[in-house]
């Protein structure tokens, strides 16, 4: 969420495997195959520093929206038009800026990214300072925002392999860090606009796009693979690679499946969640509550982070879609009016759920597919992941003028609920074999299966 850390990859592998006519089966990523790299080196510490201090940054925001906007005026339509800005620009865009990363140097347009996004934020901190607050560029100012995501986002998929033999083991660490940030980010957010104003906390998010750009400066990524270069040396045309990206996409069910499935989510349960649970916990419990909260949210990822860390399932995507059943509880809880301890422990609990099933989904997808389009297959991934849900934030407030916010996030609790149950009745997903899963009977390491490409 699989994501917007809540794409589904925020999401692995279930049966089939790999293939479109004429493509190459996924690549041998054990570590005999590439040479044993430790998780831990200085060039993954600078890469976990950066995704840490992005994360750090991207977890205070919803606070600084909601806060700072109820504070000019604005209502619960404001705050989802707002995020939806960014979100919309990212996801429309971001299977562009996979075509983009696989012809250039992913390292270069992500440190790019990361100084655009450090000027807009710097942009938002002087308006919400001066309280010269229009809705409308606070929305420009998201959609640059997701304009640079898109940039920036492709190349991280690419970029763990590069790093570390032991894929799963980077993932559960990255996860690990971003929630980390996510424990202290929104506490973090709710003292600066307490004690200080929502500017504050804008600074503070230009301010973690600047350590993330600098440590991405400081990094030195290994050389890539003959068949991995970027695309730029081989001379074929943006289009061709955009539509060779689409077609390594759709023959792979498993992955299309999880797309499918993600977009019902983003709609009914993670769009609406994000500005109605924000709104309504600020307007109930206050901004330092809301830090809470989401600080209890981001312990509940590190444990989940953690459990990825330890155990290797076989059949990843089937253990990940059991774990989403934990979200269900948030979303509920803050519908049923609860208070704030009962919304911190169904957070803590979502949060699990939810990392677990984020890094069983991003090592799937970076184990099974290829090195030469994994940057286009994680753009189409995220983009179709994230498409539906601008389009729930949109609609939050609406559905909450004619329903009640409080009868929106229940319906979002029972959804949540279904949609692992749906995942899990796709033999495709349900089925899939992680790549490095020995055979019955067997030291040898399975070669993925294969799915039939699809006509046409």
């Amino acid at each position: 969420m699989a994501g917007m850390s809540s794409h589904p990859g925020s999401a692995a592998d279930p049966t089939g495997g790999t293939g479109s006519p004429g493509a190459a089966g996924p690549p041998d990523r054990s570590a005999g195959a590439r040479g044993q790299r430790p998780v831990w080196s200085r060039d993954f510490a600078l890469f976990f520093v950066a995704r840490a201090m992005a994360r750090l940054g991207d977890t205070m925001l919803p606070v600084a929206l909601a806060a700072g906007l109820l504070q000019h005026g604005y209502g619960v339509g404001a705050v989802g038009l707002a995020m939806a800005s960014t979100v919309a620009a990212f996801a429309g865009l971001v299977v562009f800026g996979g075509v983009i990363a696989d012809r250039f140097d992913t390292r270069k347009l992500m440190i790019g990214a990361d100084l655009v996004r450090l000027g807009t934020q710097t942009l938002a901190a002087v308006l919400f300072y001066s309280g010269h607050v229009v809705l409308w560029e606070i929305c420009a100012i998201g959609f640059a925002n997701g304009i640079a995501g898109a940039v920036f986002q492709p190349g991280v998929a690419s970029t763990v392999p590069r790093l570390a033999s032991d894929i799963q083991g980077a993932n559960g660490a990255i996860r690990i860090a971003e929630s980390a940030a996510q424990l202290g980010g929104p506490a973090a957010a709710g003292l600066l606009v307490g004690f200080a104003s929502p500017g504050g906390v804008f600074a503070a998010h230009a301010a973690t796009y600047a350590v993330s750009a600098l440590c991405l400066l400081l990094l030195r990524l290994p050389p890539l693979t003959p068949d991995s270069e970027p695309t730029e040396h081989r001379g074929s045309a943006f289009r061709a690679d955009l539509v060779e990206g689409w077609r390594e996409f759709r023959s792979r069910t498993w992955l299309w499946g999880v797309i499918a499935i993600w977009c019902v989510y983003m709609i009914a349960v993670w769009g609406p969640s994000v500005p109605l649970v924000a709104t309504e916990v600020v307007q109930q419990h206050g901004p330092r509550a809301y830090g809470l909260v989401n600080s209890a949210l981001g312990a509940g990822t590190v444990v989940g982070g953690l459990l990825a860390l330890r155990l290797r399932p076989r059949r990843m995507l089937r253990a990940g879609a059991v774990s989403l059943f934990l979200f269900a509880g948030f979303p509920a809880a803050v519908g049923a009016g609860l208070g704030v301890p009962a919304l911190a422990v169904g957070a803590a609990v979502a949060g699990a759920g939810m990392s677990f099933w984020g890094v069983m989904w991003a090592t799937s997808v970076q184990t099974q597919v290829p090195s030469d389009v994994l940057n286009r297959i994680h753009a189409y991934d995220v983009a179709g992941s994230l498409a539906m849900m601008p389009v729930g934030q949109a609609l939050a407030g609406p559905a909450a003028s004619a329903l009640g916010a409080d009868q929106v996030l229940l319906v979002a609790g029972a959804v949540s609920l279904a949609i692992p149950v749906a995942l899990l009745a796709v033999p495709a997903i349900r089925d899939l074999v992680r790549a490095d899963a020995p055979k019955a009977g067997s030291g040898l390491r399975a070669a993925p299966e294969r799915e039939c490409p699809q006509p046409g």
